[in-house]
This record gives structure tokens, C-alpha cells and sequence, in this order.
């Protein structure tokens, strides 16, 4: 189970780089639009397509199939009453669901649509810090923050 438990800490570590960098091209992309450069357009749609299809959502697979693992390997009553382990499921939903939208607004880039200006990529680029803080105290205190 140690294996799986490494394993899993590599793809939350893969996972969240993906996180932070996805949003943070956002922001260059805004940038090359509005400054009318169309091949660094070009050059960003290729780079946010190649990091969620090729390195975010694998990583994200693989954290969550080997998270699961451990929990149903490792599920018993203390679990079922673990406030902090609600919590984090919780977080993980919620982290699954930015994800998704990173993948949303990718493809809005890609047809060229983005409607969203560069601050608002810089504010949604730290959303994740902020659940990756949370969740790191409730594993490492095991109780609600």
C-alpha cells in the first residue's frame, strides 16, 4: 500500500503543477490577443491543449483512481465519522470541478471566444492554492479546520 500511497502523491503533485501553470497560460494568452499576435495565440492554444490532455487530466486520473484505492483498501467506521475526511472529499469535488473548467475555458481559447479578461485569469489561477492548503492541513491534523 506504500507504493500506491507514493504513486498517489506524484499524481496530485503532477496534478496541481497542471493547476497552476494551465490558468497562468490563460493569463499570457489574454495578453498575445490583445496585443494582436496571432502566432503566440497559435503557439498557446497547442501548449494549454498538450498540458490538459497530456499531463493534467492523466495525472488527475491516476490521483483519483489510487486515492479511491487507498480509501476503500483502508475504509472502516473511524472514516465514516472523520469530519476531515468529508471535508476533503468535498475539496477534491470541488478541485474536479475547476479542472473541468480549466478544460472549458481551453476549448473557448481554441475557438477563439474567451470572453474573460487577463485579471480574471489571475484571480482563478489561485483557486487551487487555496483547496491544496486545505487539504494538506486536514491530512496532515486529521480534523476539520
Amino acid at each position: 500500500m506504500l507504493w500506491v500511497k507514493a504513486f498517489h502523491i506524484i499524481a496530485i503533485v503532477c496534478w496541481f503543477a497542471a493547476l497552476f501553470y494551465l490558468p497562468r497560460l490563460f493569463v499570457y494568452h489574454c495578453q498575445a490577443n490583445a496585443e494582436g499576435d496571432k502566432r503566440g495565440s497559435e503557439r498557446f492554444k497547442i501548449m494549454e491543449r498538450k498540458l490538459y490532455r497530456g499531463i493534467m487530466t492523466p495525472s488527475m486520473v491516476v490521483a483519483l483512481v489510487l486515492g479511491l484505492w487507498m480509501l476503500v483498501d483502508r475504509w472502516d467506521p473511524y472514516f465514516k465519522s472523520a469530519m476531515w475526511m468529508h471535508i476533503k472529499l468535498t475539496l477534491i469535488v470541488l478541485l474536479i470541478g475547476y479542472h473541468h473548467m480549466c478544460g472549458a475555458l481551453m476549448k473557448k481559447f481554441a475557438a477563439d471566444q474567451n470572453t474573460r479578461s487577463e485579471k480574471f485569469y489571475r484571480v482563478f489561477n489561485e483557486a487551487p492554492v487555496f483547496i491544496l492548503v486545505a487539504v494538506i492541513i486536514l491530512v496532515t491534523l486529521k480534523q476539520p479546520i
